[in-house]
Formats: structure tokens, sequence, C-alpha cells
């Protein structure tokens, strides 16, 4: 489920995240691993949109680029489509994202994001349009000790004698996508079998999810209050080939009326040894 505040959503069900493969992965770690993914989106089991990501690594660095869109009968929760893109860096089997790019394109308005980062800071911020004044207003205390919605939706993990570890679960995820700033709780609940029509077939684990909005948001907004409400949501994640992360397969928001659903139906991962290949620009891999 690849499977994002507006952009972490966006990127999931848009695109947005979302992206949160063909095996675990002891021996090479650091070793390098591509994946192509696409996803279908949708809403009282109707499909409103897809999304295709793609994620390049080596033993040094990764980028990750997502497109997507979404429509029909959820375009008052989200409408409209958009592109992702994330950069950064390996260090001791942790993300550290350096840049982060995202283009919203709907009915309502464009926006567009670029944001360079330092070890979890944000240093360079454009922004357009600007926010309004209706919103909760982002503090530079908001702007540190963050990552990006694309570098949180990977997972970095051991593997166990049992399998994928529960461990990938037991987090919080302090996202910021250059306009609004939110957490992701995450907690255990099970493991899974799941089978995409292309590539990969096997466990998944499956956490819990809560979505705590922080600042750039409107209270009022009803995307917001879609997530915000108490709904059960949870995301389940496989690993990529070659590495010790792990994806968004499946991600769901369980409500009484009608349920948001992201699923993998092409979850493609290759691996490849230390050294292989270096990280390019992952638009030259099909997203």
């Amino acid at each position: 489920m690849m499977f994002h505040s507006l952009t972490v959503q966006r990127t999931i069900v848009k695109c947005s995240a979302f992206a949160f493969m063909v095996a675990v992965l002891g021996e090479h770690a650091h070793a390098g691993g591509n994946l192509e993914a696409s996803y279908t989106i949708s809403f009282a089991r109707i499909r409103v949109g897809d999304i295709t990501a793609t994620v390049v690594m080596d033993d040094s660095e990764y980028a990750i680029s997502v497109r997507g869109r979404a429509g029909g009968i959820i375009k008052l929760l989200i409408d409209g489509e958009g592109s992702f893109t994330a950069r950064g860096s390996i260090k001791d089997d942790h993300l550290v994202p350096t840049t982060f790019t995202s283009k919203i394109v709907s009915s309502a308005e464009t926006s567009d994001v670029t944001m360079v980062l330092d070890e979890g800071n944000v240093k360079e911020l454009e922004a357009a349009p600007l926010p309004s004044r209706e919103l909760v207003p982002v503090t530079e205390a908001n702007r540190q000790g963050i990552i990006d919605p694309l570098t949180a939706m990977l997972f970095s993990t051991a593997p166990t004698a049992e399998g994928l570890s529960r461990d990938a679960c037991r987090r919080t995820l302090p996202i910021f996508d250059g306009r609004h700033r939110y957490d992701l709780k995450l907690a255990f609940k099970h493991t899974d079998q799941v089978s995409a029509d292309k590539g990969y077939a096997g466990q998944v684990v499956v956490c819990s999810v809560r979505y705590e909005p922080i600042a750039g948001h409107r209270a009022s907004t009803p995307l917001i209050k879609y997530l915000s409400e108490g709904r059960e949501m949870e995301v389940a994640l496989a690993p990529i080939a070659g590495t010790r992360m792990l994806l968004p397969f499946r991600v769901s928001v369980v409500s009484m009326l009608a349920n948001l659903v992201i699923e993998a139906n092409r979850f493609e991962a290759t691996s490849q040894p230390p050294g292989a290949s270096t990280v390019a620009d992952p638009k030259a891999h099909g997203c």
C-alpha cells in the first residue's frame, strides 16, 4: 500500500506518501534495490484514482518519484493530480532526506513546493501560493526534526526468524511537506499475506495509523476532518528486495459509510549487488 496533513494523503491518494517487495533480506542489507509499483485507489469499492511509484537505492543514496490522480466520487476529499520526488542518503540503514519537491494541480489551486533538508531540519523552502492566514501557523520549531512524506513511507527494519519485524510499526513519523506539519503514529497490529497482479507475493506487516495534525492546516477542511475523526487506519508494509527497507503495499481508512483503500496491483522489485550502480533520477525509471 503504498501508502500523508493534506500532502501525505495526496501523496498516497493522488499520487500522495503513500508509496509507504520480493524478499526479506539479511545478507544483502547494503546492496541496491529498485522498485516499480502501481496502485489503485478505491472508495466504496469504486475506483477513483491511481498512483505510480519508483524507488531507486544503492548502498549510500536513494531517490523516490511518485505520480497520481484522484477524483470522481471522492472529489470532496481530494481532486486533481500530483507529482512528488525525494532524494537523500542512507547512513547505517537510516534514510536522511536532502530534497523534496511536490506539484499538486486541482480545480481549486496549483501548489508547488521545493524543500532542502539537512539532518532533519528545513534549510531552504519555496512554497507557492503563500499560506492563508486562516491556517494554523507553521513555526520555525515545526520545521525541525522532521522527514518529508515520501521518505516517511520507506521503513528501515531488520529481518527476524519469524519474518518481518514488528518494530517497523513501533514509531511516530514527524512529517512536514513544506506546508503541513503532522504526526503519523504507528503501532503493530498483525502480519498478513498479499499478492500483487505483477510482482510481490508474500508476507506484510500491518500497522495501525493515527493521524495528528499539528500546523499548516485548516481544521474545517473536509480531508482533515475525515482523517481526524477517529477512523480506523492501517498500512501494510512489504519488503524491497536487496535492502532492509519496507514500503506500503496497502493503505486503508475504514468508515461507516465507505472504505478508502489504496492497494498495489504491481509491486516489482529488483536487487543489485553492492557497487553495481549509483542512484539516478527516478524519473528515468518510468515514473
